[in-house]
């Protein structure tokens, strides 16, 4: 699975890289959205694979502390990334006339870097967070990975002010970026229906209708697992959506955008002819 991971979202940024057709503004996005997936789930899977081998599950307290900052910081630019792509939607379908203008390079730029930015400051603020707490010697993670909200739960001190800190920040980093994803999408959907040719509805249906599956289910089952796992004293029954939207989420990534869009999939098939016609001369000599 993470083998397809990886190839499926290099794949994806190959084909845009390579062609001069892929060259816009939401595709920048999905190629930058494809490496922050392949960064993400490998902040997770290649340890929990190497437990599954090693048939240990021990990790120390200086490498939790990397993979939970690791793992904050590309889930948050993940997060911002896609409402920076539900942005670029809104612009391009209630406002095609100025979305040259709107989404010029240099903002595009901008936003890629604002999402990095403010996915290193979240993973700062909940490592600093973890590091004024005190925990026993040894303790059990009920989780593959080093989830900071079930860190706080394991902590010796005050468990109920950890809850409330962990709230805060979901809801000032996650519900309000959702938010945003939602309020494009109900501007979007009025202006979609008012498109006058079926085929200028379909390419908007089919754009937005990558974005919305992969949308759905990362802040769907990340949210749900963020603030279940910092309200719930079972954190075990959180595994299943730790794995959907930090596993299953990049791994469908690819799939989800070439089998719906048009303009990927004719990519993909360009780029596999081009590496084709390079490699087929050389092994015929």
């Amino acid at each position: 699975m993470y083998l397809f991971t990886v190839l499926g979202n290099l794949l994806i940024i190959l084909a845009v890289t390579s062609d001069p057709h892929l060259h816009i503004r939401m595709y920048f996005f999905l190629s930058n959205l494809s490496l922050i997936d392949i960064s993400f789930t490998s902040t997770t899977v290649p340890k929990l694979l190497m437990n599954l081998q090693s048939h240990s599950t021990a990790i120390s307290y200086g490498g939790c502390l990397t993979q939970m900052s690791l793992f904050i910081t590309f889930a948050c630019t993940d997060s911002m990334l896609l409402t920076a792509m539900a942005y670029d939607r809104f612009v391009a379908i209630c406002h095609p006339l100025h979305y040259s203008c709107i989404m010029n390079p240099r903002l595009c730029v901008s936003l890629l870097w604002v999402s990095f930015t403010l996915g290193l400051l979240e993973s700062l603020l909940h490592s600093l967070i973890v590091l004024q707490l005190t925990f026993f010697r040894t303790v059990a993670i009920a989780n593959f990975f080093c989830h900071p909200s079930q860190l706080l739960h394991l902590a010796c001190t005050d468990s109920f002010s950890n809850e409330i800190v962990m709230c805060v920040i979901g809801i000032m980093l996650g519900v309000l970026r959702a938010s945003g994803i939602l309020f494009s999408y109900c501007q979007i959907l009025p202006s979609i229906f008012k498109i006058p040719s079926a085929a200028g509805k379909y390419k908007a249906f089919s754009t937005c209708g990558s974005h919305l599956p992969i949308v759905s289910l990362f802040y769907g089952t990340g949210l749900g697992e963020y603030f279940g796992s910092a309200l719930s004293t079972s954190p075990r029954n959180h595994v299943v959506a730790s794995v959907m939207y930090a596993v299953v989420t990049p791994l469908l990534n690819p799939f989800i955008y070439s089998l719906r869009n048009r303009d990927i999939s004719r990519g993909l098939e360009r780029f596999h002819s081009r590496t084709f016609s390079v490699f087929a001369p050389a092994a015929s000599r």
